[in-house]
C-alpha cells in the first residue's frame, strides 16, 4: 500500500503556485482516481473549502478510498453549532456520495479555542460516535498551534506541512509527541506548492529574498543527478510516524510522475534547507511578497 495520498484541491480549484493547467477537468479526474488505485493509493484529502472539489470526487466515484475532507471555520454568532456542523457534513457526505468519511478535520482549530470551542468539539466527537466520521482531527499551519490543543483536546488525526524547507514539525519534537499518542499524521506541502520543482530560473522574483536557499537546492540536485519530484517526496517518506504524504496533482502524468519518484530510495542525506520564515513556508503570507 502506498504512503502517498492524494490531495484534491486541484479538482475544485485552480490551485497551487506552479499549477498551469487550472482546475482539472471531470474526465481527468476519473482517469487519475483509475491511476491512484492501480498503484495502492488508498487515501483522499479533499475540504468543504476546495470549491467543486467533494462533487467533482462523487461524480468520479470514490469507493473504496479512505476519504478526509475538511470543516470550515464555524460562522461568527452561530446560534447553533451542533445543528450547523450536522448539516455541513451531511452535504459532505452528499456530495461524495458516500455515507461516511475516514476523517474530518478542523481547518480553522483555532476556532476550538474560542467561545463555542466546546460545543464545535462535542460535535465531532458525536459524528465520530454516529459512525459518521471515524477520524477526528486539526488541520495545522504551524506545529506551536498544537501547544493549547493538545492539552486540552484529544485529536485522531493530525494534517500538518512538512517538507524539506519546513521541518518544523520534526525540530520542534510534535511528529514523536503526535506519533507516540497514537495520533495518525499526515503532511502536506512536500513541493512547497509546486515552488521546489520549479527551474531555479522559473522561481517568482518576490522568492528572491532566499536566493541563497534555491541556490544549495539546485546545486544539491545537480551534484546527486536526483529528480526534484523524488528528492521531495523521499524526504518525508523517510520518516516513519508519518503515515500518509499528501500530494497534489493537475493531470494524469503528473500523478505518474510522483508515482513513480515515491517508489524510488533515495539514499543520500538530504540538503539542510530548514527555514523558519513565516513569509516563505506559510503561503498564506506569498500575496504580501
Amino acid at each position: 500500500m502506498s504512503r502517498i495520498a492524494l490531495g484534491t484541491a486541484q479538482f475544485g480549484l485552480p490551485y497551487g503556485i506552479a499549477n498551469q493547467g487550472g482546475q482539472i477537468t471531470r474526465s481527468v479526474a476519473k482517469a487519475m482516481l483509475q491511476l491512484a488505485t492501480a498503484n495502492g493509493i488508498d487515501t483522499l484529502d479533499t475540504a468543504i473549502a476546495y470549491g467543486e472539489s467533494e462533487a467533482c470526487l462523487g461524480e468520479a466515484g470514490v469507493q473504496g478510498f479512505k476519504l478526509v475532507t475538511k470543516l470550515s471555520a464555524v460562522p461568527d454568532g452561530c446560534a447553533d453549532v451542533n445543528g450547523w456542523i450536522r448539516e455541513q457534513v451531511a452535504a459532505s457526505l452528499m456530495r461524495l456520495g458516500v455515507t461516511a468519511v475516514y476523517g474530518l478535520l478542523l481547518h480553522r482549530p483555532a476556532q476550538l479555542l474560542g467561545v463555542d470551542g466546546r460545543a464545535l468539539y462535542q460535535s465531532l466527537k458525536h459524528l465520530k460516535e454516529a459512525g459518521l466520521v471515524q477520524k477526528i482531527g486539526v488541520s495545522i499551519y504551524a506545529p506551536n498551534e498544537l501547544e493549547v490543543l493538545a492539552q486540552q483536546f484529544q485529536f485522531d488525526l493530525v494534517q500538518a506541512p512538512f517538507s524539506l524547507i519546513d521541518r518544523r514539525l520534526h525540530t520542534s519534537g510534535w511528529l514523536q509527541r503526535l506519533n507516540d499518542n497514537g495520533v495518525e499524521i499526515h503532511t502536506r506541502s512536500a513541493f512547497l506548492q509546486g515552488l521546489l520543482l520549479m527551474p531555479q530560473a522559473g522561481i517568482p522574483g518576490k522568492f528572491a529574498p532566499w536566493a541563497e536557499l534555491w541556490g544549495k537546492w539546485h546545486d544539491w540536485l545537480v551534484q546527486h543527478a536526483a529528480s526534484a519530484v523524488q528528492a521531495c517526496l523521499a524526504f518525508p517518506l523517510s520518516f516513519p510516524e508519518i503515515e500518509r504524504v499528501i500530494v497534489g496533482a493537475d493531470s494524469v502524468s503528473q500523478l505518474e510522475q510522483i508515482i513513480s519518484a515515491s517508489a524510488d530510495d533515495v539514499s543520500v542525506g538530504f540538503p539542510d534547507l530548514h527555514c523558519e520564515d513565516e513569509n516563505l513556508i506559510n503561503p498564506v503570507c506569498w500575496p504580501q511578497l
